[in-house]
Order: structure tokens, then C-alpha cells, then sequence
């Protein structure tokens, strides 16, 4: 690579990482000014002492950071339980059985993925209030439950490299198509059920639109709302918000740091062949 080359290459990657990094920066700075000073600088210099916790300590109180975590964690356990097991099974079927309008079906999904979740709204605002779960965990646990189309196809990639000499070994000896699937199939799924995991945790996680727009007056607040706490009609208080973000930040920084390395192995299973 010539000396222009590599001179383009890490300028492109200096200018990345200082796009990521700036944004983070100002939050990390914010985070520990009070509200005049953070007015006068908007965090972009460095605080007058990194020993000014009050921000951390109030948005712990106010925003009730701890609800926030168990209401949030709870959503996420019940959603990503649920859709593990029905994007498995739906993939499984897909991939293993022949029938009428299979590859419609299939294609059903996708044509659903394209069309904008702000469209679809009104009608499942309606069926979520006529069912009684509006301004309850529960809707967003039943909107979160859907098999999107990027867990269907990982688990299909991913499914393509089990020989299907092991489901009919396994039906020799008797089993049936769900033992074949809970004993066989699922297990040799890991790579994928991780990966999916973690992108679903990072959905749920971040996501303000529905919790928002579902759980409005809720005494339940999910992170993302409650971040929405110090928001007011006249007055922002930045510097908690930034260090609520920063706190919030942590819990999924750790679990994607230690789980990380599931994510590549997931997304590459589908290109080697047997």
C-alpha cells in the first residue's frame, strides 16, 4: 500500500473514531458539572473537578435508576425468552418441511419488515387497548415477542449447517419432531440464539418509541423514559441526563464486552458449508 493509501486509511479512521468518541466525551465532561456550568460550556471543556457526584447521586434518586433496571431487565427477559423459542421453531419448520406457500410465507416476512412500524401504529395502538394491556409491561413484552426477520434468518444460515442425517437418525430411534428439535436442533443453535439475544437486548434496551407511547403515565418507567424525566417544557437538566445515560450505559456495556465474540461467530455460522 502506497503512503497515500495508508495515509487515507487512517485519516478515514481517526475522523470515525472522533466521531464516536465526541459525543461520549461530552457526556462523560457533562456529568460531572453542576447546570450553570455545563449552561456555559455545554461540555465542551473539562469540568472544574471530577469529584462533583451530585449528578450520579441524583439521577440514581430521581430517576429512579433502579426500578428502571429491574422494569427494563424484566420487559427484556419475558421478550427475548419468547422470541427465541418462536423464531427457532419458526425457523426450524421453514428450513425442515416442504408445504404449500412456504417460500410466500417466507416472503410475507420480509415484505412486512419494509413496510415503516410508525404506518402500522394506529391499528396496533387499537388492539393493545382493546385487549386492557395499554399502560402495562405487557405491551411491549407482546410487540418485542414478534420473530423479526434477521432472527429467522440466522437461525436459517445457521440451520443449514446441522445435516439432516441427524433428524432422520433421531426419528429412527423414535423421536419426535419437537424432541428432535429440543434435543438436536436447538443445541447446535447457540451461536445464533446468542447473537440474537444480544441484538434483541440492545433493541429493547434503547428503545423509547414504544415503551413511551405504551407505557405513558405508567408508575413503571423503562431506561429509556426515564431519561425523559428531566426533560421539561422550559428547562432541560443535561448534566443528570448525562450522567443517567453514562449509569445506564453500563450494565450492557459489561454484558456486551463479556458476550461480544458470540456475535461474529453467530453472523459468519451460515457461510462455511458441510
Amino acid at each position: 500500500m502506497t503512503i497515500l493509501g495508508k495515509s487515507i486509511k487512517y485519516l478515514s479512521l481517526l475522523i470515525w473514531s472522533f466521531i464516536i468518541l465526541f459525543p461520549l466525551t461530552i457526556l462523560f465532561f457533562g456529568s460531572f458539572m453542576s447546570f450553570e456550568e455545563f449552561s456555559i460550556s455545554q461540555g465542551l471543556r473539562i469540568p472544574n473537578s471530577f469529584l462533583y457526584l451530585d449528578n450520579y447521586t441524583e439521577a440514581i434518586r430521581e430517576g429512579n435508576l433502579v426500578t428502571s433496571f429491574l422494569v427494563t431487565f424484566t420487559i427484556m427477559l419475558i421478550s427475548i425468552i419468547l422470541s427465541v423459542f418462536i423464531g427457532s421453531m419458526v425457523a426450524y419448520v421453514y428450513q425442515r418441511f416442504d408445504f404449500k406457500l412456504k417460500k410466500t410465507l417466507l416472503f410475507g416476512y420480509f415484505l412486512v419488515s419494509a413496510v415503516p412500524m410508525v404506518v402500522t401504529q394506529v391499528g396496533t395502538f387499537n388492539i393493545m387497548t382493546s385487549l386492557h394491556l395499554y399502560n402495562t409491561i405487557w405491551a411491549p413484552i407482546l410487540l418485542y415477542v414478534g420473530a423479526d426477520v434477521t432472527m429467522i434468518y440466522l437461525y436459517l444460515q445457521n440451520m443449514e449447517q446441522i445435516p439432516v442425517e441427524l433428524d432422520q437418525a433421531a426419528m429412527m430411534d423414535g423421536a419426535s419432531y419437537f424432541k428432535i428439535f429440543r434435543h438436536i436442533i436447538f443445541p447446535m443453535l447457540t451461536p445464533a440464539t446468542t447473537t440474537v439475544i444480544l441484538l434483541k437486548m440492545l433493541s429493547i434496551y434503547n428503545d423509547f418509541y414504544i415503551p413511551y407511547l405504551y407505557m405513558p403515565t405508567s408508575k413503571l418507567p423503562t431506561i429509556s423514559t426515564g431519561i425523559y424525566r428531566f426533560v421539561g417544557p422550559y428547562q432541560t437538566n443535561w448534566p443528570l441526563i448525562c450522567a443517567f445515560i453514562l449509569l445506564s450505559m453500563i450494565p450492557m456495556l459489561v454484558i456486551y464486552l463479556l458476550l461480544q465474540k458470540y456475535i461474529d461467530k453467530g453472523l459468519s455460522q451460515g457461510s462455511v458449508k458441510y
